[in-house]
């Protein structure tokens, strides 16, 4: 999925206290809508990155949307855009997507599967809801490689977690380890997401690796995390330290994701879908895109060319009069 923020109004978070047990605090991270390629199209809820947070773990980008009828606002018609320098990770709870990219990648994924994309050193790719979907509901994340890995070359995995029970909850591990249950998708750094989902009044206490930050993505339900309630839409933060995450359901069923990961420990820069470590380096990558793709100087170049889409790559938006600032 493509980011067509140009210079997003970016959210404050609370901060704990001086005095505050970091390892309970949970900080809460507000959605910002965003319409994914003009007023007329889908929109999204970003909760990463934001202004006092970039990362959880290395996931550096969260996008929930739906559910929206697909003959309405919730068509996604995502053309060719590049990336760098990360993972895209498509998850869905409804509706079906066609994925194809300059790797010679062809997928269709359904609910219950995930589509893990390495852009690596330059990638492109399109998105498109089939005509099968009435309803489009999911998640659209993004992992930032780390120094030594960014610039591997770009590769497509699909995998289908097994659903399992642990205490009252049904999970899904669909990049990492939790519980015992591992997925083979490549992660660059120590990683993991899942679904987790709760009937009413249900509780799951996950034991975790204490060297990770943790986020819950919440999609449905009205979930306390630690305590702490997190609303519809809103991503918990539980800090590095836990050695477990105790979810409760309250009055409603609950599916979330919980999505962590050791921290990545390097600064980035991240403009529209490129993660450099420069603002040059930013630079060079949109003049590339412009000029390979959008230009049509060289189809071999860095991003590659993507088959069977019908219609136009995206073009690049203008870069913002300053400096790109490195996040961490």
């Amino acid at each position: 999925m493509s980011n067509l923020e140009k210079d997003p109004g970016e959210l404050l978070v609370a901060e704990p206290a001086p005095d505050e047990d970091v390892t309970s605090t949970v900080e809460l991270l507000e959605p910002r809508e965003v319409p994914l390629g003009g007023p007329r199209a889908m929109t999204v809820h970003r909760t990463l990155p934001q202004k006092k947070r970039s990362l959880v773990g290395a996931w550096c980008f969260v996008d929930s949307y739906g559910p929206d009828p697909v003959n309405g606002r919730g068509a996604m018609d995502v053309p060719p855009h590049p990336h760098t320098g990360l993972q895209t990770v498509t998850w869905l709870y409804a509706g079906e997507i066609e994925h194809r990219d300059s790797a010679g990648s062809f997928a269709l994924i359904e609910p219950g599967q995930v589509n893990l994309m390495t852009a690596g050193a330059g990638i492109q790719h399109s998105e498109l809801s089939t005509a099968a979907t009435t309803t489009l509901h999911g998640v659209q994340l993004w992992v930032a490689l780390p120094d030594r890995s960014r610039h591997v070359a770009p590769f497509f995995e699909h995998f289908v977690p097994e659903p399992f029970v642990h205490s009252d909850a049904t999970l899904r591990v669909f990049v990492g380890s939790l519980l015992g249950h591992s997925s083979p998708v490549t992660a660059f750094t120590e990683l993991v997401g899942a679904q987790v989902d709760l009937p009413a009044g249900g509780s799951v206490t996950i034991p975790v690796d204490p060297a990770f930050e943790h986020g819950l993505v919440v999609d449905a339900g009205e979930p306390t995390l630690q305590g702490v309630p997190v609303a519809r839409r809103q991503l918990g933060v539980v800090p590095a330290g836990a050695t477990e995450l105790t979810v409760d359901a309250g009055d409603h069923p609950l599916r979330a994701l919980v999505i962590g990961g050791v921290p990545l420990g390097e600064q980035i820069v991240m403009w529209w879908n490129f993660v450099g470590r420069s603002h040059e380096e930013v630079v060079a990558f949109r003049e590339q895109w412009q000029g390979e793709v959008i230009g049509g100087a060289a189809s071999d170049g860095r991003f590659g060319h993507v088959d069977g889409y019908d219609g136009s790559a995206l073009p690049a938006p203008e870069l913002p009069n300053v400096r790109l600032r490195p996040r961490d």
